[in-house]
């Protein structure tokens, strides 16, 4: 067996195992040749996240990786299910070389075979990312006064922001989190908005809202597919599902979080109103619980997918 990168063609092969390996799963969705080749075809593309197994110069199963530590199952033909481990492992060295000494996965929780995979290799259940939606009938009152200032996000903002919850944002440092906000190419720093403290100017809370009517419905995606949504607190770095109408905050006084949700949700919820929408989605890390915490008090769940972790 020969485990190599991709090579010009690949996506056909690609294509036709996964196909195969998932046509028996819950919520199977056949993968096409076209959607790989355009993923290839982006500028950031790398080659070398991308392994093959080979026998008798057949293509025989694949896995990827990405330069956040996310990896993938290793798909295989079926009969040819023992190029898994091999597979895996040289993920796990291709990850290693490039100093990334965290990965993680996430899989539909009604997918065992994955799960099972996963933690036989030494991962746990780190987490579950939730899905939410809320109709604008069913949203709480909007407060007649707020205490704090509602104001656009700005650039010196972002220090006080990283540090709000930092074991919730997957940046680590204000230069990542500053281009995050102001040069993202699917939201802009316009949909980002602050509670300031009155006194003193300061950051108490932050919103966002990914207003495109071009995006994703919230109510016409399945919840339980392991997508993580653009503009979440938590994905940050992360390959990004656009949904219109997401909805998302932080805050540094965890105590307060829900008055604060309060303020900023109004203020999203206006803001979809006044573009017809119906609905804010949100999606929410299950161990971030002053998110979830509001989330369930105030959203409707949809659906939620498990994150697997191992340190190398």
């Amino acid at each position: 067996m020969k485990i190599r990168t991709y090579q010009p063609g690949d996506e056909k092969d690609q294509v036709a195992i996964y196909n195969e390996a998932t046509a028996d799963l819950p919520k199977f969705k056949p993968a096409t040749v076209e959607e790989i080749a355009k993923r290839y075809r982006a500028r950031d593309f790398d080659p070398k996240t991308r392994l093959y197994a080979a026998e008798s110069g057949r293509v025989v199963g694949y896995a990827t990786f990405h330069t956040n530590g996310r990896v993938s199952f290793p798909w295989c033909r079926k009969g040819s299910e023992s190029a898994a481990e091999v597979l895996f492992q040289n993920v796990l060295e291709h990850v290693k070389g490039r100093g990334i000494h965290a990965v993680f996965a996430a899989y539909r929780s009604d997918w065992p075979a994955q799960k099972d995979f996963f933690l036989n290799q030494g991962f746990h259940v780190a987490r579950e990312m939730v899905n939410y939606i809320l109709d604008q009938g069913e949203m709480p009152t909007r407060p007649g006064r707020r205490d704090n200032l509602l104001t656009p996000l700005k650039k010196e903002d972002v220090p006080f922001i990283l540090a709000f919850a930092p074991e919730v944002v997957r940046v680590q440092t204000v230069e990542q989190l500053d281009r995050y906000f102001f040069r993202n190419p699917y939201f802009g720093p316009e949909e980002v908005f602050v509670l300031r403290e009155r006194k003193e100017d300061a950051p108490t809370a932050v919103g966002i809202l990914v207003n495109n009517q071009a995006y994703s419905d919230p109510k016409q995606v399945d919840a339980s597919m392991p997508c993580f949504r653009l503009g979440a607190f938590g994905t940050e770095g992360m390959q990004t599902k656009r949904i219109n109408g997401l909805f998302s905050y932080l805050t540094k006084d965890q105590r307060q979080a829900g008055m604060y949700a309060i303020d900023l949700m109004g203020h999203a919820a206006a803001l979809l109103e006044d573009c017809g929408a119906t609905s804010l989605a949100a999606q929410a890390p299950s161990d971030a619980e002053f998110l979830t915490r509001f989330y369930n008090c105030y959203f409707r769940r949809q659906g939620s997918f498990p994150i697997f972790e191992r340190t190398l």
